[in-house]
């Protein structure tokens, strides 16, 4: 794995945490009584995303460590996930 296959999948394993760290500990304007006008009631009344950026980028760290190091050791090479040409589904028979 290059440095470049490492940011790329760091940056996905990223996204993929913020995505699933988002909806914890989130309080609603609807919630909280304290609804903007102009706003649904389910908007967060305080999103505090600096707490959850840092939040995902620690998760994301730790669960980039164990998959580069699993990849890195040659537990699990790509020749284990290419399904197509291993069953010969590429096969023109």
């Amino acid at each position: 794995m290059n440095v470049v296959t490492g940011i790329v999948l760091y940056a996905i394993i990223w996204f993929l945490t913020l995505f699933v760290v988002l909806p914890f500990r989130m309080t609603t304007q609807g919630e909280a009584g304290d609804r903007v006008p102009g706003t649904h009631a389910s908007a967060p009344s305080d999103a505090s995303m600096k707490r959850r950026f840092l939040v995902t980028t620690a998760i994301a760290s730790a669960v980039w460590a164990v998959v580069a190091g699993i990849i890195l050791s040659g537990v699990v090479s790509v020749s284990d996930f290419d399904l197509f040409t291993r069953f010969g589904m590429g096969d023109p028979r």
